[in-house]
């Protein structure tokens, strides 16, 4: 394997790793909306999430930083090609964060409120977005050879991308209900089982229906004729079993399950990218890919042994965070956020 495509595969790894455990934070954020039912409710929801949710953006960072190190012609042309949707998502995120330090700042109702639905915009935002720029990266942008993207409105959005979004968004606010059953407990954790089971019969047809049309839009089953079915199968196995485990209030394997769904879902959509890194509607030769959007080799080299070195530290510091707080979140406890 050489040093691109170790990058590649690495940022692959990491949007995997934020959308797992960032979508559940996303999906947590929609439930507050969805299922609390007062202003506690909603308190302790944001609880299951709080020790977390910070160092869950970290793994999409990080995928920004080796995308600027590894990849810089991927990343100026993605970057300013995608400027508008992605200073939105950025000011999503930035609302969101703040919101779970300054919810509980005031002993005030419409002080809390502004906060809580602040939080509820900044979750479903991000998802939607992030779907529409992974639907329309696997569709094509117009890229011309100079590696600059000149995308109008439409470019954006069209039926695929929006679809993409709304898939992106309802698998995200799945998970998070499950991850509501693994953190919180009596009525709450009851209700969030019952809803996943309804939400669970609205996600798996509408990701259907985007693999249909990723069929007539992209060129992801003409590439990787054998991969990608094969891994769309994978995620539809996966959902199938997280679903027999909600219905046995099994929580960690309907959790577990449907986390994979998740993971094989973006997995797929790099896999068929793969060697490029974004796809020209105007002419294939203009397509970037792990060799002409790549660094030089000795930058690879050197950005390699530092991830080597730190991966082990960060990846400690969170599996050791989720063991710390692994107890579950009850309305009877002081709230935090």
């Amino acid at each position: 394997m050489s040093l691109n495509e170790l990058w590649f595969l690495l940022i692959a790894i990491l949007f995997i790793g934020f959308f797992f455990l960032e979508g559940f934070d996303f999906g947590v954020g929609m439930s507050t909306r969805f299922m609390a039912r007062n202003a506690l409710e909603r308190r302790v929801l944001v609880n299951t999430i709080g020790p977390f949710w910070d160092a869950n953006e970290v793994w999409l960072l990080t995928a920004g930083g080796a995308i600027f190190a590894a990849f810089p012609n991927w990343y100026a042309t993605m970057f300013s090609g995608y400027y508008i949707p992605l200073v939105f998502l950025l000011l999503a995120l930035i609302g969101r964060g703040v919101s779970f330090e300054f919810r509980g700042q005031k002993d005030s109702a419409l002080w809390v409120k502004t906060w809580d639905w602040v939080i509820f915009f900044g979750s479903i935002l991000p998802p939607f977005l992030f779907g529409v720029l992974f639907a329309s990266l696997i569709q094509g942008m117009p890229i011309n050879s100079d590696m600059d993207m000149y995308a109008g409105f439409f470019d954006y959005i069209t039926v695929f991308s929006v679809w993409g979004g709304l898939t992106i968004t309802l698998m995200c606010l799945l998970h998070g209900l499950l991850f509501i059953t693994l953190r919180t407990e009596d009525d709450i954790q009851d209700r969030a089982r019952r809803l996943a089971k309804r939400v669970w019969f609205i996600t798996v047809p509408v990701l259907l229906i985007f693999v249909v049309l990723a069929y007539f839009n992209t060129d992801m089953f003409q590439v990787r004729p054998v991969l990608v079915p094969l891994m769309i199968g994978i995620v539809v196995v996966m959902y199938v079993l997280s679903a027999l485990f909600i219905w046995k209030d099994r929580d960690i394997l309907a959790f577990t399950f449907g986390g994979l769904g998740i993971v094989f879902t973006i997995g797929s959509i790099f896999v068929a990218l793969f060697p490029r890194v974004m796809i020209s509607s105007i002419n294939s030769a203009f397509d970037l890919t792990i060799e002409n959007a790549a660094s030089g080799q000795y930058s690879l080299s050197v950005m390699t042994i530092v991830a080597v070195t730190l991966l082990p530290f960060v990846l400690g510091y969170q599996i050791w965070s989720y063991y710390v707080f692994r107890k579950r979140v009850s309305s009877k406890e002081k709230m935090t956020y």
